[in-house]
């Protein structure tokens, strides 16, 4: 058998104890009033998690199926869409609405950089596009927008926005009525502590107005069939009924202490991790600020492979960590730290972290990247 992984990637994440356990309860019938009670709670949670009094829609499907819902239920055939790419999620989206023929139009910019308002504000006023799709934590660099602005000019423009919020939500601050999105998508597996296999929607009522006129085909993803079945305690087709029932078990764990206190912990844990990296003598590759709440990237030093490094990370340790993309592969790891991650956790990594570095002939002073986060965590971590 293969040897238990902590996972420290930017998802999926760890799961904790008491989701386990649910996930091992009986399996419920998708028709019967017990699911349908557990069914209705999942939503309720989620609408607090949203922070939206909106529908949420449950989609047994990756958060890649969810985002592809949003794109057949809002658009139609040549509609021009403005898709806003800071790394490879954001190119993703332009090549799924590309794959739909919709006219897409790329506001595009060097991995690593944040979207900016005002260059939205141009891109939109030149397009005249109808649709505007974001990412709000881009996992392939680490950067967190300022989203709240950016939904500002959306709305000013009168063009919906879509956000990709897969792996913010839950970890980093997302007001999805306060700000105005239209539609926020979402998964399972990452700051939710959940197993991968659920997806969701949370829909505004100008998001439902567009949903009526759109005509691009659509049936397992259809959202007007997903709104009629969930308001009877149910879905269209058979749901993963068990990944529901231990989604209530992890929301409640996030709500028990309050959306503000998880924020906390996050920020803290991102803290604590630069500290740890910067106490190794590593470059950080994610902003080193608290807006890398979600993951932290470092690059190896020169000629230490950081493919060879996760591996020995995770055939010796026991840790998997996630690596880097494109051109970067050879150099970039990443370390997540949302969901279920505890400060000993990271310093455990870190630790093991500095022993392979050492061990491949890197020049690392051995001790030093653990009292560094424990110390920055310290400093910040809700009480």
């Amino acid at each position: 058998m293969a040897r238990p992984q902590k996972l420290l990637t930017p998802g999926p994440t760890s799961v904790p104890p008491e989701v386990l356990r649910a996930l091992a309860e009986p399996v419920l019938h998708h028709r019967s009033p017990d699911f349908a009670e557990v069914f209705a709670l999942a939503q309720e949670r989620l609408r607090e998690v949203f922070r939206t009094q909106n529908e949420v829609l449950v989609l047994t499907s990756s958060g890649t199926g969810a985002f592809e819902s949003a794109v057949v239920n809002l658009l139609s055939p040549a509609e021009r869409v403005l898709a806003v790419s800071q790394g490879e999620f954001g190119e993703r989206w332009q090549a799924l609405g590309r794959a739909f023929g919709c006219d897409v139009v790329p506001l595009t910019y060097s991995w690593g950089e944040a979207p900016a308002p005002g260059d939205l504000r141009d891109a939109l006023a030149k397009s005249r596009a109808t649709t505007v799709f974001l990412v709000h934590s881009e996992t392939s660099t680490g950067v967190v927008c300022d989203l709240e602005p950016l939904l500002a000019v959306c709305r000013q423009a009168g063009a919906l926005s879509v956000v990709d919020a897969v792996s913010s939500l839950g970890a980093v601050p997302l007001e999805t009525d306060a700000w105005g999105a239209d539609a926020v998508v979402t998964g399972s597996q990452k700051a939710l502590m959940t197993p991968p296999g659920l997806a969701f929607v949370a829909v505004s009522d100008r998001a439902w107005e567009r949903a009526e006129s759109a005509t691009l085909p659509r049936f397992y993803w259809d959202w007007a069939r997903q709104r009629r079945a969930q308001a009877k305690g149910s879905t269209p087709s058979t749901p993963a009924t068990s990944l529901v029932v231990a989604l209530v078990e992890a929301l409640g764990i996030v709500l028990r202490d309050g959306l503000e206190t998880a924020f906390a912990r996050h920020r803290a844990l991102g803290r604590a991790c630069r500290a740890g990296i910067k106490a190794i003598g590593l470059e950080l590759y994610s902003p080193d600020d608290d807006s890398a709440a979600v993951l932290t990237g470092a690059l190896t030093p020169e000629g230490i492979d950081a493919v060879a490094l996760r591996l020995a990370l995770r055939d010796r340790h026991g840790i998997t960590i996630a690596g880097g993309h494109g051109d970067l592969v050879s150099r970039l790891f990443r370390i997540g730290h949302i969901g279920h991650v505890t400060i000993d956790d990271l310093a455990e990594a870190l630790t093991a972290i500095e022993v392979e570095l050492a061990a491949a002939g890197a020049e690392v002073e051995a001790g030093r990247a653990a009292p560094a986060a424990f110390d920055a965590f310290g400093s910040v971590a809700p009480a």
